[in-house]
């Protein structure tokens, strides 16, 4: 099963001197290792889109490259606009690209590793699943 992970743990990973034991960097490798990383194109763009210097952002590119964006649906947009009409009809409010990623994931049947703290408040009210990392 194809997992997505979210840009908190890629930031995570692909940050200068970042904590290499990290269980949630120790995860990524073991599913990249699996080939079971899946991409969305909103993940791409959110970790692209903070790089300041030139160079640094077409490693990162590159380094991305090797991970093909999920092909997302209308579909997808419906859902993800019904998450958030959902989450805020109970008092909780998120970033649409959140609740894209959240779409996408349950649209596809995928887990989300992630870090963000907001996704664990989200699967309160909507069937979204949550990987942790392996022991």
């Amino acid at each position: 099963m194809k997992v997505c992970v979210d840009t908190s743990v890629w930031t995570l990973a692909l940050k200068k001197g970042g904590n290499r034991n990290s269980p949630y960097i120790r995860e990524l490798q073991e599913l990249i290792k699996e080939v079971r990383v899946q991409m969305l194109g909103i993940i791409r763009m959110e970790l692209l889109s903070t790089i300041r210097n030139k160079s640094q952002y077409e490693i990162v590119k590159k380094t991305l490259s090797e991970f093909p964006d999920l092909p997302l649906k209308t579909v997808d947009y419906e859902l993800a606009a019904e998450l958030y009409l959902t989450c805020k009809s109970r008092g909780l409010e998120g970033s649409t690209a959140d609740f894209l990623i959240s779409a996408a994931s349950i649209r596809n049947n995928m887990p989300i590793l992630t870090l963000d703290t907001d996704f664990t408040l989200y699967a309160e009210y909507i069937p979204i699943k949550l990987l942790q990392p392996r022991g």
